[in-house]
């Protein structure tokens, strides 16, 4: 069984959709990825993702991914990451997720 959470404790996640302006792999790792990422009025952000055994960098410029935009800020390899992408991965690897139509960064999942 799953563990559950409350609608309250859901609610605290705010996700939102950033376009990727620049991605390049973080030197001496085989699995992260450094993203610049625009968030509209929220700013330009600096992600760092696991990403880099199934995607490349070069793929993920331009594209309008799908981010947790407040969680504290995490440190890795000596870069701070400021959000987190979700993506969903099963044994074939990561499956990056995108808006069914474009919608500007920035813009809240409901």
């Amino acid at each position: 069984m799953l563990p559950e959470i409350t609608y309250d404790d859901f609610a605290k996640l705010d996700i939102r959709i950033g376009e990727v302006k620049a991605a390049e792999l973080v030197p001496e790792t085989d699995k992260l990825i450094k993203c610049t990422v625009d968030f509209g009025e929220l700013g330009v952000r600096t992600i760092v993702s696991g990403i880099a055994q199934w995607k490349k960098p070069e793929e993920l410029v331009g594209r309008r991914l799908p981010y947790v935009v407040n969680l504290a800020p995490r440190v890795l390899r000596g870069i701070e990451s400021a959000g987190m992408l979700l993506a969903a991965s099963d044994e074939s690897g990561v499956a990056l997720l995108f808006p069914e139509r474009e919608v500007p960064p920035g813009t809240k999942l409901r």
